[in-house]
Protein backbone atom coordinates (compact mmCIF):
# COMPACT_ATOMS: atom_id res chain seq x y z
CA UNK A 1 0.00 0.00 0.00
CA UNK A 2 1.22 3.37 -1.18
CA UNK A 3 1.98 5.46 1.81
CA UNK A 4 -0.29 8.75 3.00
CA UNK A 5 1.09 11.80 0.76
CA UNK A 6 1.14 14.01 3.78
CA UNK A 7 0.72 12.39 7.59
CA UNK A 8 0.85 14.14 10.09
CA UNK A 9 0.37 12.25 13.77
CA UNK A 10 -0.27 13.07 17.52
CA UNK A 11 1.86 16.57 16.56
CA UNK A 12 1.55 19.17 19.24
CA UNK A 13 3.61 22.81 18.73
CA UNK A 14 4.07 25.65 21.05
CA UNK A 15 5.02 29.19 20.15
CA UNK A 16 6.25 30.44 23.37
CA UNK A 17 3.22 29.94 25.24
CA UNK A 18 0.82 30.20 22.36
CA UNK A 19 -0.33 26.69 21.96
CA UNK A 20 -0.56 26.46 18.08
CA UNK A 21 -1.30 22.81 17.25
CA UNK A 22 -2.21 20.76 19.46
CA UNK A 23 -2.19 16.67 18.83
CA UNK A 24 -2.85 17.20 15.64
CA UNK A 25 -4.08 13.92 13.12
CA UNK A 26 -4.14 14.59 9.40
CA UNK A 27 -3.46 11.53 6.58
CA UNK A 28 -3.97 13.01 2.64
CA UNK A 29 -3.87 10.27 0.55
CA UNK A 30 -2.25 10.70 -2.91
CA UNK A 31 -3.39 12.93 -6.22
CA UNK A 32 -5.77 14.85 -3.84
CA UNK A 33 -6.49 18.47 -3.39
CA UNK A 34 -6.94 19.34 0.15
CA UNK A 35 -8.50 22.53 1.24
CA UNK A 36 -7.49 24.27 4.44
CA UNK A 37 -9.88 26.31 6.00
CA UNK A 38 -9.25 28.15 9.78
CA UNK A 39 -9.26 31.45 11.41
CA UNK A 40 -6.40 33.53 11.81
CA UNK A 41 -5.05 31.71 14.79
CA UNK A 42 -6.15 28.24 13.72
CA UNK A 43 -2.75 26.85 13.26
CA UNK A 44 -2.18 26.76 9.54
CA UNK A 45 1.03 28.79 9.19
CA UNK A 46 2.40 26.52 11.73
CA UNK A 47 1.58 23.28 10.11
CA UNK A 48 2.88 24.06 6.23
CA UNK A 49 5.91 25.09 8.34
CA UNK A 50 5.72 21.77 10.45
CA UNK A 51 4.75 19.88 6.74
CA UNK A 52 8.26 21.50 5.62
CA UNK A 53 10.46 20.38 8.44
CA UNK A 54 11.14 24.21 9.19
CA UNK A 55 8.79 23.78 12.53
CA UNK A 56 10.27 21.00 15.16
CA UNK A 57 7.17 19.72 16.96
CA UNK A 58 7.37 19.47 20.34
CA UNK A 59 5.78 16.30 20.05
CA UNK A 60 4.14 13.69 16.89
CA UNK A 61 5.87 12.81 13.80
CA UNK A 62 5.19 14.07 10.26
CA UNK A 63 5.81 11.96 7.45
CA UNK A 64 5.73 12.84 3.71
CA UNK A 65 5.51 9.93 1.42
CA UNK A 66 6.92 7.94 3.95
CA UNK A 67 9.89 10.28 4.53
CA UNK A 68 10.71 13.09 7.05
CA UNK A 69 9.52 16.83 6.65
CA UNK A 70 13.57 17.31 5.91
CA UNK A 71 14.46 14.28 3.67
CA UNK A 72 11.14 14.97 1.34
CA UNK A 73 12.51 19.05 0.90
CA UNK A 74 16.16 17.71 -0.24
CA UNK A 75 14.59 15.14 -2.65
CA UNK A 76 12.49 17.84 -4.09
CA UNK A 77 9.14 16.22 -3.06
CA UNK A 78 7.81 19.41 -1.69
CA UNK A 79 7.31 22.62 -3.51
CA UNK A 80 6.02 25.91 -1.13
CA UNK A 81 4.18 28.76 -2.76
CA UNK A 82 3.71 31.39 0.93
CA UNK A 83 1.17 33.84 0.99
CA UNK A 84 3.57 36.85 0.46
CA UNK A 85 7.15 37.03 -0.77
CA UNK A 86 9.75 39.06 1.07
CA UNK A 87 10.95 40.37 -2.45
CA UNK A 88 12.68 43.69 -3.46
CA UNK A 89 10.02 44.64 -6.12
CA UNK A 90 13.23 46.84 -7.91
CA UNK A 91 15.74 44.46 -8.46
CA UNK A 92 16.54 43.65 -12.22
CA UNK A 93 15.15 40.67 -11.84
CA UNK A 94 12.95 39.32 -14.85
CA UNK A 95 10.15 36.78 -14.72
CA UNK A 96 11.70 33.45 -15.98
CA UNK A 97 14.28 34.29 -13.52
CA UNK A 98 12.40 33.78 -10.53
CA UNK A 99 10.68 30.97 -12.46
CA UNK A 100 14.09 28.95 -12.65
CA UNK A 101 14.96 29.04 -9.15
CA UNK A 102 12.75 26.33 -8.96
CA UNK A 103 15.25 24.34 -10.87
CA UNK A 104 18.03 25.19 -8.24
CA UNK A 105 17.71 21.81 -6.59
CA UNK A 106 17.91 19.89 -10.30
CA UNK A 107 21.06 21.90 -11.10
CA UNK A 108 24.54 21.23 -9.74
CA UNK A 109 26.79 23.69 -7.55
CA UNK A 110 27.47 26.05 -10.03
CA UNK A 111 23.44 26.59 -11.13
CA UNK A 112 24.23 26.74 -14.82
CA UNK A 113 20.54 25.55 -16.53
CA UNK A 114 20.42 22.47 -18.62
CA UNK A 115 17.98 22.05 -22.01
CA UNK A 116 15.88 20.33 -19.50
CA UNK A 117 15.84 22.98 -16.66
CA UNK A 118 14.94 25.69 -19.77
CA UNK A 119 11.81 23.32 -21.08
CA UNK A 120 10.67 22.95 -17.19
CA UNK A 121 10.59 26.61 -16.89
CA UNK A 122 8.87 27.29 -20.23
CA UNK A 123 6.10 24.48 -19.52
CA UNK A 124 5.48 26.39 -16.16
CA UNK A 125 5.37 29.78 -17.65
CA UNK A 126 2.84 28.41 -20.41
CA UNK A 127 1.12 26.52 -17.98
CA UNK A 128 0.35 30.24 -15.72
CA UNK A 129 -0.33 32.16 -19.38
CA UNK A 130 3.20 34.17 -18.44
CA UNK A 131 4.88 33.13 -21.85
CA UNK A 132 4.83 36.92 -23.48
CA UNK A 133 6.10 38.16 -19.75
CA UNK A 134 8.85 36.35 -19.42
CA UNK A 135 11.21 38.83 -20.23
CA UNK A 136 9.62 41.29 -18.09
CA UNK A 137 11.18 42.65 -14.62
CA UNK A 138 8.91 41.07 -12.02
CA UNK A 139 8.20 44.22 -10.01
CA UNK A 140 6.53 45.37 -13.36
CA UNK A 141 3.53 42.84 -13.19
CA UNK A 142 0.38 43.52 -11.53
CA UNK A 143 -0.31 41.52 -8.08
CA UNK A 144 -2.89 38.29 -9.80
CA UNK A 145 0.58 38.11 -12.55
CA UNK A 146 3.28 37.79 -9.31
CA UNK A 147 1.62 35.60 -7.99
CA UNK A 148 1.36 33.20 -10.98
CA UNK A 149 5.07 33.77 -11.62
CA UNK A 150 5.74 32.26 -8.17
CA UNK A 151 3.32 29.59 -8.72
CA UNK A 152 5.53 28.75 -12.11
CA UNK A 153 8.49 28.64 -10.21
CA UNK A 154 6.74 26.00 -8.07
CA UNK A 155 5.67 24.30 -10.94
CA UNK A 156 8.81 23.83 -12.11
CA UNK A 157 10.52 22.51 -9.19
CA UNK A 158 8.28 18.91 -10.33
CA UNK A 159 7.53 18.56 -6.90
CA UNK A 160 4.71 15.76 -6.40
CA UNK A 161 3.23 17.74 -3.37
CA UNK A 162 2.32 21.46 -3.39
CA UNK A 163 2.05 23.52 -0.09
CA UNK A 164 -0.11 26.47 -1.23
CA UNK A 165 -0.87 29.35 1.21
CA UNK A 166 -3.41 31.63 -0.03
CA UNK A 167 -3.02 31.60 -3.84
CA UNK A 168 -6.05 33.80 -4.11
CA UNK A 169 -5.16 36.46 -1.65
CA UNK A 170 -5.68 39.64 -3.23
CA UNK A 171 -5.59 39.10 -7.02
CA UNK A 172 -7.77 39.67 -9.94
CA UNK A 173 -10.51 37.62 -11.80
CA UNK A 174 -8.48 36.67 -14.94
CA UNK A 175 -5.53 35.11 -12.49
CA UNK A 176 -8.38 33.43 -10.27
CA UNK A 177 -9.75 31.60 -13.25
CA UNK A 178 -6.16 30.56 -15.08
CA UNK A 179 -5.00 29.47 -11.27
CA UNK A 180 -8.23 27.68 -10.56
CA UNK A 181 -8.14 25.83 -14.05
CA UNK A 182 -4.28 24.50 -13.42
CA UNK A 183 -4.43 23.34 -10.29
CA UNK A 184 -7.81 21.56 -11.35
CA UNK A 185 -4.86 19.16 -13.76
CA UNK A 186 -2.85 18.25 -11.40
CA UNK A 187 -3.98 15.75 -9.06
CA UNK A 188 -4.37 13.59 -12.36
CA UNK A 189 -0.42 14.04 -13.45
CA UNK A 190 0.50 12.57 -9.69
CA UNK A 191 0.33 16.17 -8.04
CA UNK A 192 -1.33 15.99 -4.49
CA UNK A 193 -2.78 19.55 -3.02
CA UNK A 194 -2.59 21.20 0.18
CA UNK A 195 -4.46 24.72 -0.38
CA UNK A 196 -5.14 26.83 2.39
CA UNK A 197 -8.28 29.72 1.54
CA UNK A 198 -10.36 31.98 3.13
CA UNK A 199 -12.74 31.72 -0.01
CA UNK A 200 -14.94 29.23 0.93
CA UNK A 201 -17.30 29.45 -2.25
CA UNK A 202 -14.27 28.27 -4.40
CA UNK A 203 -13.91 24.71 -2.33
CA UNK A 204 -16.75 22.56 -2.79
CA UNK A 205 -15.58 22.99 -7.06
CA UNK A 206 -11.70 23.28 -6.83
CA UNK A 207 -11.21 20.87 -3.40
CA UNK A 208 -11.65 16.64 -3.50
CA UNK A 209 -11.42 16.72 0.12
CA UNK A 210 -11.50 19.99 2.69
CA UNK A 211 -9.73 20.11 6.28
CA UNK A 212 -11.48 22.36 9.60
CA UNK A 213 -8.38 23.15 11.19
CA UNK A 214 -8.43 24.89 14.90
CA UNK A 215 -5.34 23.48 16.49
CA UNK A 216 -6.65 20.58 15.96
CA UNK A 217 -8.60 18.65 13.00
CA UNK A 218 -12.56 19.90 13.91
CA UNK A 219 -13.48 17.90 10.68
CA UNK A 220 -11.72 16.51 7.38
CA UNK A 221 -14.23 14.80 4.74
CA UNK A 222 -15.57 16.11 1.07
CA UNK A 223 -16.46 19.58 0.87
CA UNK A 224 -20.21 19.32 1.61
CA UNK A 225 -19.33 17.30 4.56
CA UNK A 226 -17.17 20.06 6.40
CA UNK A 227 -18.70 23.12 5.05
CA UNK A 228 -21.87 22.50 7.19
CA UNK A 229 -22.69 25.43 8.74
CA UNK A 230 -22.57 23.71 12.81
CA UNK A 231 -19.01 22.87 12.06
CA UNK A 232 -17.98 26.32 10.32
CA UNK A 233 -19.50 27.94 13.19
CA UNK A 234 -17.97 25.78 15.89
CA UNK A 235 -14.25 26.56 13.57
CA UNK A 236 -15.08 30.56 13.17
CA UNK A 237 -16.49 31.20 16.87
CA UNK A 238 -14.03 29.50 18.54
CA UNK A 239 -10.99 31.99 20.40
CA UNK A 240 -7.87 31.57 19.21
CA UNK A 241 -4.40 33.13 20.37
CA UNK A 242 -4.23 36.71 18.31
CA UNK A 243 0.08 36.16 18.40
CA UNK A 244 -0.01 33.50 16.31
CA UNK A 245 -0.77 34.54 12.58
CA UNK A 246 -1.28 31.25 11.17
Amino acid sequence: MNPAAIDVTDTTVHHGHILALDRLDLHIPPQTVCGLLGTNGSGKSTLFKTILGLTRPDHGRTRIMGHTPTAARRAGLLAYLPQAEQVDWTFPLRVDDVVMMGRYNHMGPRRDPRPTDRQAVDQALHRTALTELAHRQIGALSGGQRKRAFLARALAQNAPILLLDEPFAGIDKHSESTITDLLRTLPAQGHTLLISTHDLTQVPTLCDQALLLQRRVLAQGTPEHVLRPELLMQAFTTHTPQEDPA
